[in-house]
């Protein structure tokens, strides 16, 4: 009579026969084993001559692991964006290229009048002249004076009704109160009198109160334009926020209302041309590692993960076959190594998931069974059912009953 321990855990179906064969998961192969088995009280393996391919020993390990790809991207500015002037005269002076200017400094002048950078999303599409007046463009002008240190009053909310009343504005001229200086015709023609309406504050407008003209023309003073309370197109220029100065294309003397020069964001950037198949594992948020030049690292984290595809003909492919890619961009810390560089290649490690603390051997030591599930072989010949984990770097998590942290277990040389 054949007596089994209570303590043998080998994977066992009676007296079936078991198959072992390729394993080849999460685009790991493992060596193809080929080993064939009877499994029947206490008879080892039979050996055959597939079985010389397996003649190493490894050992299960407690470590880290994580699903990375390393890619390769830019780090440097934004991409730049042209500004063009919105005044009608004549440049008088431009900034050099590299210099950095920040809200309410000048970004160039027009006949010798400064325009100065405000921060926001709407730029100046109109006059601003009439008190009640209400919009996003009141707003920036609002909240970029207030960030200056104007007192602008108090501003009426959403949902407030508002007095609009009529712009006062001539033909020849203003005066320094943004009202029609009179006219130097003989009569004047008889004009329909005005009338003030109301309107209601939107969410994100601003209103152009009394007290907000009387902020822009203390602002106007102060900033070495005509003090007129009133602001037209072109008078500023908005920017999303602090911008540095790439390419200078125009010239004291030319033209204001043309192309003057590109500006970017200050804050570096790490662009990275990812295939379209492969950003489904990256979320905005998620942190990565980034490789200088000099080989030093810093933290990054994904910023943009870009909806606009581009096929990739870097391999000179013109035949419709080049993979499609996407712009994945990256913030990183201003570090003394990051802001000595003005642009640099760069390698980005994305990881995707990451598990920590788990058992682990080489792929080669995990044995697929014919009847489903997987298992390891101790030297010796035992088989130790396991459960499989995470794939990475040429390792495998293990889990299950009697696996521990030292053992040892056959593996493909």
């Amino acid at each position: 009579m054949t007596t089994t321990s209570d303590d043998d855990t080998r994977p066992r179906r009676g007296r079936r026969r078991l198959t072992i064969g390729a394993v080849a998961l999460a685009g790991v192969t493992a060596t193809a084993l080929g080993v064939t088995v009877w499994q029947d009280g206490d008879a080892k393996p039979s050996t055959t001559a597939a079985d010389s391919a397996r003649v190493g020993t490894a050992t299960v390990t407690r470590t880290d692991l994580s699903n990375a790809q390393t890619l390769s991207g830019t780090l440097g500015y934004s991409r730049a964006a042209p500004v063009k002037g919105a005044r009608p005269g004549l440049v008088t002076w431009l900034p050099a290229p590299g210099a950095t200017v920040s809200r309410g400094r000048t970004l160039y002048k027009v006949d010798n009048v400064p325009v100065p950078v405000f921060y926001g999303g709407t730029p100046l599409y109109r006059t601003l002249n009439a008190r009640g007046t209400t919009g996003p463009d009141v707003r920036v002008v609002a909240d970029n004076l207030k960030k200056l240190g104007y007192d602008i009053g108090v501003q009426p909310g959403a949902g407030t009704w508002v007095t609009q009343h009529p712009a006062d504005t001539g033909t020849s001229g203003g005066t320094s109160d943004g009202t029609a200086a009179p006219s130097a015709s003989a009569a004047p023609s008889p004009a329909p009198t005005p009338t003030a309406t109301s309107v209601e504050v939107k969410e994100g407008d601003g209103v152009l109160t009394a007290d907000l003209i009387a902020a822009i023309r203390r602002w106007q003073a102060h900033a070495g334009m005509p003090a007129t309370g009133v602001l037209g197109i072109g008078d500023v220029t908005v920017q999303p926020g602090e911008v540095r100065v790439g390419a200078v294309q125009a010239q004291s003397g030319d033209d204001a209302t043309g192309s003057l020069l590109t500006v970017s964001s200050t804050v570096k950037k790490v662009s990275v041309p990812v295939d379209a198949t492969q950003v489904g594992t990256m979320s905005r948020g998620d942190r990565v590692t980034v490789t200088l030049p000099d080989n030093s690292t810093v933290k990054g984290t994904i910023d943009v993960v870009g909806s606009a595809a581009s096929a990739d003909n870097s391999q000179g492919d013109t035949g419709g076959s080049a993979p499609v890619q996407l712009t994945v961009t990256v913030s990183v810390p201003d570090t003394g190594a990051v802001r000595k560089l003005t642009s640099a290649p760069v390698q980005v490690a994305f990881t995707s998931e990451s598990h920590k603390g788990v058992l682990a051997v080489p792929v080669g030591a995990l044995l697929a069974l014919s009847e489903g599930g997987y298992a390891v072989q101790l030297p010796g010949g035992r088989l130790l059912a396991v459960r499989t984990g995470m794939f990475a770097k040429g390792l495998v998590e293990i889990s299950g009953a009697g696996v521990t942290a030292g053992m040892k277990v056959e593996t493909t040389s």
